[in-house]
């Protein structure tokens, strides 16, 4: 049960980040659906490089 409620918030994390890429409007396309795919391949992972590194970034 604890192992779902993890992968559940990995998931919402993950939408909520990738609403954050796709709502900024100075990135390309190709950019915006190479990140969508990160994240959503390697959630937890994904959602720290996002956040730490790319978010400022973009």
């Amino acid at each position: 049960m604890i192992t779902f409620i993890i992968w559940l918030v990995g998931v919402i994390c993950c939408f909520w980040c990738i609403k954050d890429v796709w709502s900024k409007t100075s990135v390309d396309n190709v950019i915006k659906i190479l990140l969508t795919l990160g994240l959503l391949c390697f959630s937890w992972i994904g959602l720290a490089v996002y956040y730490f590194i790319v978010k400022d970034r973009i």
